[in-house]
Formats: structure tokens, sequence, C-alpha cells
């Protein structure tokens, strides 16, 4: 079997390698170490492999915690000391700044960090009958398959929700149309009393049985959860019970330093975790700092995540998102925390703006930026010279975006790229949050 020596790592978590003058990426191999690796899938200028022994070993190698790291694709850097995945992300940052937009922030923030363990307040879990042996296969996607890998414990998700695992499998089994049940979707929200509250959304392409729901029923309340069921669209979630009222806020979190409380859906996007979401928020309105009189736009706002902070400092926050359920949402919040006067919320559909249509939100003195990893080219390309912002901050799932729209900022709209950090928002994956401040003169 080759050996390489590994110089450092992707945006994918592979260690990289040269050999045979072609990169080769290794998973499960990390910088500094010697590996002896077999080749997985050959192409003409890399090629893709996975490490089958350690030679030399790096120094942040430990030992992941899951059993089941390694088949599961939920997790693919459980085997890196936790500071140095912070470390690597930083560097993928630094790097796509670099590669794509030739652009180096004038100043690296310091990485944002929370629990590393127990903080995934939302998971998808797909279900599906275990061909040639009984029972169910719940769990995240195996890695480089459709294949789901059978979780037993999951060390990212709350430790109760984590130990629910055998009795999700068991229970999902049991049911009439078990075949018919694709995906677990699980949604923890705060308590009032500053507990956790849980939702397990069932998606189900056939009605279940009476019998169906009361041992749906029994099980959330052995488990002290909530039981919805979901037959079509994320919008036609409901509970058990079909409580309209339960449906439209069933669960909350809450942004303490700005007194608030968000409430949404088991099926709404809202941030997988928590408290890095609210060191996130802190940063974003310290590098947007929000004045009052100064009318501020957020983007890609969903529920008003960043919106009603903005307006709890006194600015008017004009939130604008594509899904009108959201929408809807983000006006209920504002009203529910007193802001209704300080925002206003509509749906727009932001992959096709245009000058006038954002000229349409009328003046604005600043703009905050939260797209998804399409990022927001079309936004950053409609900016008018005559009356841009003078800064703006862009929170973003995709480096490889941000550096895209970064080099226009810069280049032909006239901002400076005054900083950037990333937000460790998904300990042990790969996944890369950033936030990035823009100034004009």
């Amino acid at each position: 079997m080759p050996v390489a020596d590994i110089e450092s790592l992707d945006h994918e978590g592979r260690g990289i390698a040269r050999a045979a003058g072609k990169t080769v990426f290794i998973e499960g191999a990390l910088p500094g170490e010697t590996v002896e690796y077999e080749i997985l899938r050959g192409k003409p200028n890399y090629d893709l492999a996975r490490a089958l022994r350690i030679i030399h070993a790096s120094a942040q190698r430990t030992e992941p915690r899951c059993p089941h790291f390694g088949l599961c694709g939920g997790c693919s850097l459980q085997h890196l000391e936790p500071s140095a995945q912070t470390a690597v992300k930083q560097r993928v940052m630094e790097d796509a700044f670099l590669r794509i937009a030739r652009l180096k922030p004038g100043i690296i923030h310091p990485a944002i960090t929370g629990p590393v363990w127990g903080y995934r307040y939302r998971a998808r879990l797909g279900a599906r009958r275990a061909p040639g042996r009984p029972g169910m296969l719940i769990g995240f996607h195996e890695k480089r398959s459709s294949y789901i890998a059978d979780l037993g414990v999951c060390p990212v998700l709350p430790p109760e929700l984590s130990a629910m695992l055998p009795a999700l499998h068991e229970l999902a089994a049991g049911l009439s149309i078990a075949e018919r049940v694709p995906q677990i979707e699980i949604a923890v929200g705060e308590s009032p009393a500053g507990g956790l509250e849980t939702i397990l959304v069932f998606r189900h392409l056939l009605p279940f049985s009476s019998a169906d729901l009361a041992r749906l029923a029994a099980f959330g309340q052995t488990w002290r959860m909530n039981i919805w069921r979901q037959p079509g669209q994320p919008e036609s979630a409901r509970p058990l019970d079909d409580d309209a009222r339960a449906a439209t806020a069933a669960l909350a979190y809450s942004l303490p330093e700005f007194a608030l409380r968000l409430a949404f859906r088991p099926t709404d996007f809202t941030q997988v975790n928590i408290h890095a979401n609210r060191l996130l928020i802190r940063r974003a309105i310290q590098l947007l700092d929000p004045r009052p009189g100064e009318r501020i736009a957020d983007l890609f706002c969903g529920l008003g995540n960043f919106t009603l902070p903005i307006a709890r400092r006194g600015a008017f926050a004009l939130g604008v998102e594509g899904i009108d359920a959201l929408v809807a949402r983000a006006t209920a919040n504002a009203r529910a925390n007193g802001l209704e006067t300080r925002t206003v919320f509509h749906a727009a559909n932001l992959f096709d703006t245009s000058e006038d249509s954002l000229a349409a939100l009328g003046p604005l003195d600043k703009l905050l930026l939260d797209p998804p990893r399409e990022g927001a080219i079309a936004v950053v390309k409609a900016l008018s010279p005559r009356q841009p912002p003078a800064r703006i901050v862009y929170v973003s799932c995709n480096p490889a975006t941000l550096a895209r729209d970064a080099a226009v900022l810069v280049r032909e709209k006239g901002y400076t790229l005054r900083g950037a950090g990333i937000a460790n928002m998904f300990p042990h994956t790969s996944h890369v949050e950033t936030i990035a401040l823009f100034e004009r003169p």
C-alpha cells in the first residue's frame, strides 16, 4: 500500500498529500501525519483515498467519542482535537478569501466557540427498514452513501436525546407503516423555565393507524416529548391531536443579552447550535453597531434571529425573507417582544434582486446578510453606488460563496474587507460559519 505525508486538510476534513504528481485526498488523515492509504477512486488530476494505518500520528489526534465515527457521515473531524478543528476552519476561511477573491481581511477576529458535545438542537434522521434483518435503521447518512448509518448513540445530540435512540428504533419498527416513514426530525427549544422542550416530527407517506397514533402518544409521554406528524411539505406538520394553536408557535429559544424570546415551529430553519448562535449574534451586533435613528436591513432574515436584536438596540430594522411562513413567524416574534413599531418584514425572492427592487426598500444606513450556501451574489451586484449602506455585516455558511461575493463588494462596489472570523457552529464537522465586516470610506 502507498505511504504519504499529510500537508494540510481540505474543506471536507480530508488530509491532503502529494504522490506521483497528483493530489491525494485521504479520509482519516491529519496534517503532519505519515499514513498508509488505499485509493478509493482515481481521477486524472487527483485521487480520493482513506487511511489504513497511521504510521506517525499527529499530536492533535484524539480518540473519537462516538462508536459510529468513520461510518456515519454526520461528523468528519472527531479524531482531531477541538481547538485544532477551529484552527483548521479559520485556515479554510482565509484560504477562500485569498484563492477566490485575492483578499485578506484587515483583522482576523477571534473564533466563536461553544460546547463541542451535546450541542445539536436540530437533527434530521433518515429511517429505513433494514434489508434482511428485523428492525429499522435510524440515523444520518453514511459517508459517500445514501445508506443510513444506524445510530445507537449520538454524542453531538443532547444526552437525553442520545439515550432515546434505541427506544426510537423500537417505536419506528413497530409502526404499521414503518416502510413509509422515511424521516424523523428532532427539534429542541427552551422552556420559559429554562429547561429543554423537544418535538419529534415523523414524516409519513401513508396515514397512521389508530394503533400507531396510540404508540406515538405513549412514546411522547414516556420520554416527555411532543410528537408531531408530517404527511406532506414542512407546513403540513401538526401535533398528533391536530391542535392548530400549538402548531403556530410550538418551540422557542431565548437571547438573554437582548431580552428576546423567538418562537418557531419544529420544521422551521433555526441554527443547530443555540450556544454558538448567541455568540454569533453578539459579534454581529458589535460589528454592525446599530444606533437609534438608523435604518438597517436584514436580508435572508428567517424568523428574526438578527433582525430583532438590531431593533432592540434602537434602530429601525427591515427584515426580508423568501419564505412566507418565516415572514409570518418573524412578524409574530416582533409583536411578542414589543418591537412591532421598530420592525417590518416582507417576503421577496432575494436570488432575483435587482437594483430597482433593492432601492424599493428605501435608504439603508447599514445592511446584514445571512444567506444560505448559495450566497448573496444578486444582492451585492444590485447595490447602488448612489446610496450604498456604509457598513455590511455578512454571515456565511459557505466560505467559497462569501469570498466570491466579497470580490464584488471590494472591486466593484468600493467596500473594504475590514475583518472576518469563523464560528464553530458545527464542532466535529467540516462546516465553516464565517462573519465578515465590509465598510465604505
